[in-house]
């Protein structure tokens, strides 16, 4: 894995949530319901979850208290993004994996559900499109794979820190890849729906392999 972006992100962890309700603002729960709501799983089943990327971990925290009786699987490069998630999971019930995105150390066809939630656009070059292809392999062939991702903040000021971070960490092509269609997703899965939260803040891309 990727050293010196594990450092960042293991230092990010300490402020990460802070952004994320800086940049979300009132909005900051709705992208989680809209990604819980969208998935269709029953409360009362036991399906096995992955976030991929999941950072503080509030997404799967998510899935976690809508079906008690899942499978759920936090799963990040940064152990300081794990340790945090960790305090949010005051059930014990997750499990949280360090891995890379890339390279995902599960089966083929082991998840009901993969989700990834504004993170992909922040892999670099080929990483991506590896990402991709493995959570197509890991999710089961009547599985989904749900990946939220950022419209461009309207905000002038949350905008420029957006392109900071960007700078920073994204990808060179982290800006073009947010605007652009579904090809990305169309090249690698069959069926691909694209979705938009209420406030229109975030895009839900969800996919299946068929």
């Amino acid at each position: 894995m990727r050293t010196g972006r594990q450092k960042y992100y293991d230092i990010f962890s300490c402020f990460y949530d802070s952004f994320i309700n800086l940049h979300a603002g009132r909005h900051r729960d709705e992208t989680r319901r809209f990604l819980v709501d969208s998935s269709r799983l029953e409360k009362s089943g036991s399906p096995s979850i992955l976030d991929i990327c999941c950072g503080t971990g509030s997404v799967i925290v998510a899935f976690a208290d809508h079906c008690a009786a899942a499978l759920t699987i936090g799963y990040d490069f940064s152990a300081g993004m794990l340790q945090r998630a960790r305090q949010k999971d005051a059930a014990g019930t997750i499990r949280y994996i360090q891995g890379d995105a890339a390279q995902l150390a599960f089966r083929s066809d082991s998840f009901d559900l993969v989700c990834c939630s504004h993170a992909l656009y922040e892999l670099r070059g080929r990483v991506r499109n590896d990402a991709l292809l493995e959570m197509k392999r890991v999710v089961s062939p009547d599985g989904q794979v749900l990946i939220m991702e950022h419209e461009v903040p309207g905000n002038p000021a949350i905008r420029a820190l957006f392109h900071l971070r960007m700078l920073m960490m994204g990808s060179a092509d982290a800006g073009e890849f947010l605007k652009q269609d579904l090809s990305p997703y169309r090249s690698i899965f069959t069926e691909v729906t694209l979705s938009h939260t209420p406030s229109g803040k975030s895009k839900l891309i969800a996919c299946r392999k068929g």
